[in-house]
C-alpha cells in the first residue's frame, strides 16, 4: 500500500481519504425494518409510490369551493377533512370547504374564507377567485408508480414524511456496520481504577470510550473488546476475534512508523496492513489494511495513541470510509461543511501538515462570522478540544496566521457535535 503522491514521505489527507474510499467495497446484505426506525439508515431497495400525492384534489384554504365564475354563490352543503361533499357542483352553486378536504366534482376554484360574507344560503366575495386558486392538485407531488427515495441515500427526517404520506409501512435498508473496538497496552488501565493504584506512566483507556461513543451515534453494531496486554498471543487471540466478529477493527496506539511492538507483527502475519505517515496535524501515523477470514474480510484502520489525534482521524479519515463501507452512494456522501470565519488571534503554523486546530466560531455583534482557538494546540489536550465546536482548518503549505485574517473552519457535525 504505498502513495505514489506522498510527497517526502507523508501523504496528502485528501489522498488518504480518496484512497481509503476507493479500496472499500460496500457491504449489500440487507433488512428490511419498520419505517419509524429508518433514520440514517441506507436505502438498499427501490421504494414506489402507490398512490398519487394528493390522492385527489384538495382545497389549500378554509373557504368555499365555487363552481364557475360568479359574484353570487347559493350554498348548498359543506366538504371537511375526512367527510367529503357527496355530489356534483352546479355552476353558480358553492360548499363550505376545509384545508385538506376533498374539492367536489364541478368546482374548480376555492376562495379563502377571509374574502368571503354569507348571507343565509347565499355567498359573496370581495374579490374573484381565479380558476384552480386554492385547489391541490391529485398527483402534483407525487405520481403512482414512482421511485420516492434514490436507493443507496441515507434516510432522513423528510424521506421518513414522504414515505409516510404514501403509505409504506417499511423499508429495506443496509444492515448496520458491525465494528470491533480494543486497545493493547500495559500501561492502559480501565476507567474506574482508583488513582491511587495507577504505577508511575499508567493512563486510563480513554480512547476507546471515546471511538465508541462516538460510533453509537453513527447507527453502528459495536463489539467492545475492552484492553489487551503487550502479549503476542494474546494480541493473536484479539486480533482474531475482532476479526471473525466485525466488519472493521478499530484501534489507538502502536502504529509509528518504524516502532518496534508485537502489534504491528501480528497484524501483518494475519493480513495486509499498510503503515501510512499523513501530512496532518494532529495525527500522522495511521494504519490501513484488511484481516482475510473465511467469508470476505475484515477491515483494519489503527489510530495514532494521542487522544486529540485519534478523535481527528476518525472524524476526518475513517467516518467517511465508513460511509462507504455502510453503501451510502457516492452522490450522497457529503464532504464536511465548510466555511470561512475571521480570526481572533494569531496562530503558528509550521508548513509540511494540513493542520486541524480547536476552536469555537460564532457571529459576532456585527454579524460576521469569527473563530478563536480553544486551548493549547497539542495532540495530548483534551480540555481545549472539549471547549471547541469547529476545525480552524489550515493547508498543508500554509504557515502563520495572524488576528484578521480570514481563515476556513469545519463546524462539528456527528459524531463530535
Amino acid at each position: 500500500m504505498t502513495d505514489a503522491c506522498a510527497e517526502n514521505g507523508l501523504r496528502s489527507v485528501e489522498a488518504a481519504k480518496q484512497m481509503l474510499i476507493d479500496s472499500i467495497n460496500p457491504i449489500t446484505q440487507s433488512e428490511t425494518i419498520p419505517l419509524e426506525q429508518a433514520c440514517g439508515r441506507v436505502l438498499a431497495e427501490p421504494v414506489l409510490a402507490a398512490l398519487d400525492l394528493p390522492p385527489c384534489d384538495n382545497s389549500a384554504m378554509d373557504g368555499y369551493a365555487l363552481g364557475g365564475d360568479h359574484e353570487s354563490y347559493t350554498l348548498i352543503g359543506k366538504s371537511l377533512a375526512g367527510h367529503p361533499f357527496d355530489g356534483t357542483l352546479e355552476s353558480g352553486q358553492a360548499i363550505r370547504i376545509t384545508t385538506g378536504a376533498a374539492v367536489p366534482k364541478g368546482a374548480d376554484r376555492v376562495q379563502m374564507q377571509e374574502n368571503c360574507t354569507v348571507d343565509g344560503n347565499q355567498l359573496s366575495m370581495s374579490r374573484p377567485a381565479s380558476p384552480g386558486e386554492n385547489i391541490r392538485r391529485r398527483g402534483e407531488d407525487v405520481h403512482t408508480g414512482q421511485s420516492l427515495v434514490p436507493v443507496g441515500s441515507k434516510i432522513k427526517v423528510p424521506h421518513i414524511a414522504l414515505l409516510a404520506a404514501a403509505g409504506v409501512e417499511e423499508v429495506t435498508v443496509i444492515r448496520p456496520l458491525k465494528a470491533a473496538l480494543l486497545s493493547i497496552g500495559d500501561e492502559l488501565k480501565p476507567i474506574g481504577t482508583p488513582p491511587s493504584e495507577l504505577g508511575d506512566g499508567d493512563i486510563y483507556d480513554s480512547n476507546r470510550i471515546a471511538l465508541k461513543a462516538a460510533l453509537n451515534q453513527l447507527d453502528i453494531e459495536i463489539l467492545d473488546l475492552d484492553c489487551w496486554p503487550d502479549q503476542p498471543d494474546k494480541i493473536r487471540e484479539a486480533f482474531i476475534l475482532a476479526r471473525d466478529s466485525a466488519d472493521f477493527v478499530i484501534t489507538s496506539g502502536g502504529v509509528s512508523v518504524g516502532e518496534a511492538d508485537f502489534t504491528k507483527t501480528v497484524l501483518q502475519e494475519l493480513g495486509e496492513i499498510g503503515f501510512w505517515k499523513l501530512a496532518i496535524k494532529p495525527g500522522k501515523p495511521f494504519a490501513f489494511g484488511r484481516l482475510p477470514k473465511t467469508e470476505g474480510e475484515t477491515l483494519f484502520f489503527g489510530l495514532p495513541g494521542n487522544p486529540v489525534s485519534a478523535i481527528v482521524t476518525l472524524y476526518q479519515l475513517v467516518i467517511p470510509a465508513l460511509e462507504k463501507l455502510r453503501g451510502t452512494a457516492d452522490e450522497y456522501r457529503q464532504p464536511p461543511l465548510q466555511t470561512r470565519a475571521r480570526l481572533l488571534n494569531a496562530i503558528c503554523k509550521k508548513p509540511g501538515r494540513t493542520d486541524f486546530q480547536r476552536g469555537f466560531t460564532y457571529r459576532d455583534a456585527d454579524g460576521i462570522q469569527v473563530v478563536e482557538t480553544r486551548g493549547i494546540q497539542g495532540s495530548h489536550i483534551l480540555s481545549g478540544f472539549a471547549q471547541a465546536n469547529c476545525f480552524v482548518v489550515l493547508p498543508r503549505e500554509g504557515g502563520d496566521c495572524e488576528t484578521g485574517d480570514w481563515v476556513t473552519v469545519e463546524p462539528f457535525s456527528a459524531p463530535l457535535k
